[in-house]
């Protein structure tokens, strides 16, 4: 099974995951040029060498109007995020980890920290930067605009990007008080953060592991001035993110570790945090940061093949007697398409003598929100309940087989002293139409490419 393993030992930011997810691929340096051809406004991506503690990866630099917004910022702040018709300011802090860059992409999402811009100067909506910028405030529907009419990426990535905003954007409108549309983001963060997300989802999507697993994730520790008081790590904003997710924190690391792009890219992908399983590491890649401490600055992911194991899942199952059969059929649509690894019916009688039918849906722990968003949503139930359960697998991957009569798909499943061949139905049944024959004889000619 291809495998990520995400090590979050010093926290998580948005442009230290585009690093150690590039050092993945075979060829950076042409990724790097696609994910400057995708469309963002005024973006460009530039990845240089960087060293920490005797260790070489790469630190991502993402330049804004040809300037990189650490520039902008010097020690940059998380005080992107506001709300309609307020006043912010802008206060110095210590920012301990690659709080001159990494997370200067992500600070459109950034707390209601009113931090800093090291200019010591109180701000109102719109504002003449020292660098000659008009700085506006973008919005949650601007940046869905931006997104679906703009880059030049697949629907899939297009859905991810919007779901990692949606994240921050919710966890931002529970720390303000206020709904998501009152959230907005400053125009030079926005562009920088959504560099960061943009090219995670892309990365992951070019990537495509079977799972991801990453590491519990390190906060930091200490605190962070904003101008409403001084706030403990992680802040607000990111704990509402990591919330359901294993964090911890360690005195001898003074700083915030973990932005809130990072929680929501790691919230978003992972299916679980735990330790390295075992595998058979093939790529491995360092994203760096600026900082240094004693501990090498960087997030490091491991790319690989593990055997055949288990995995944890969810279970939410729930009774239904009021839905017809189409009704609850169109709720199987939706729940695959939300991310369901498997639906399943039984026919059941309930209280009263009533027949009723008992769904089921697997699933995996980070989709459990939106498939009972689903669930509430596409049937009439009022309540689900909920099995963790522990699942064996074997390895799996999906093979090309190329024949007289055409290309078809296979799944090729092995471990526990077996391996199982299956093709693709579709490709099955496309083949059976052209060839004026059933699946079955289509079946019986394959057999000889196994």
């Amino acid at each position: 099974m291809k495998t990520l393993y995400i090590d979050c030992g010093m926290g998580a930011a948005g442009d230290m995951l585009t690093a150690a997810l590039l050092e993945l691929l075979p060829d950076p340096e042409g990724f790097t040029e696609e994910l400057n051809h995708l469309g963002i406004p005024e973006v460009t991506y530039r990845p240089e060498t960087s060293f920490k503690c005797g260790i070489k990866g790469t630190h991502m630099r993402v330049m804004v109007n040809g300037e990189e917004e650490a520039e902008h910022m010097h020690e940059h702040s998380h005080d992107h995020v506001h709300m309609h018709d307020h006043d912010h300011e802008h206060h110095d802090h210590d920012h301990d980890h690659d709080h001159d860059h990494e997370h200067t992409h992500d600070d459109e999402h950034h707390h209601d920290h009113d931090h800093h811009h090291d200019h010591d100067q109180e701000h109102t909506h719109d504002h003449d930067h020292d660098h000659g910028h008009h700085h506006h405030h973008t919005g949650m529907h601007a940046i869905e605009h931006l997104v679906n009419d703009h880059l030049q990426v697949s629907e899939k990535v297009k859905k991810d990007i919007l779901a990692v905003y949606a994240l921050i954007a919710e966890a931002e409108s529970k720390v303000h008080g206020v709904p998501v549309s009152e959230i907005h983001f400053h125009e030079v963060g926005t562009m920088d953060a959504l560099a960061d997300v943009t090219a995670v989802c892309q990365l992951m999507d070019r990537i495509h592991p079977d799972q991801v697993i990453a590491s519990p994730v390190h906060v930091g520790s200490g605190t962070v001035r904003c101008a409403h008081g001084i706030l403990p790590v992680p802040a607000p904003a990111t704990e509402l993110i990591l919330q359901g997710i294993p964090v911890y924190s360690r005195q001898e690391i003074r700083g915030e570790l973990c932005t809130p792009t990072g929680a929501a890219l790691l919230k978003h992908f992972v299916d679980a945090f735990g330790e390295m399983p075992v595998m058979k590491v093939q790529a491995s890649g360092y994203g760096m940061g600026t900082k240094d401490f004693p501990v090498a600055n960087c997030v490091r992911t491991l790319l690989g093949e593990t055997g055949s194991g288990t995995d944890q899942v969810v279970e939410l199952c729930f009774n239904v007697d009021d839905m017809t059969g189409e009704e609850i059929g169109y709720a199987f649509t939706k729940l695959m398409e939300a991310g369901a690894r498997d639906v399943f019916t039984v026919p059941v009688q309930m209280k009263k003598n009533r027949p009723a039918t008992l769904v089921n849906v697997v699933c995996s722990e980070k989709d459990r929100e939106q498939i009972l968003q689903v669930i509430f949503t596409h049937t009439t139930t009022i309540g689900a309940r909920e099995v963790r359960k522990t699942r064996y697998v074997l390895d799996r991957k999906i093979e090309t087989v190329e024949t007289g009569f055409g290309t078809f798909r296979r799944k090729h499943s092995s471990g526990y002293g077996v391996e199982k061949y299956k093709y693709e139905f579709d490709d099955l049944a496309a083949a059976a139409e052209k060839e004026g024959c059933s699946v079955r004889q289509i079946l019986e000619k394959l057999k000889q490419y196994e």
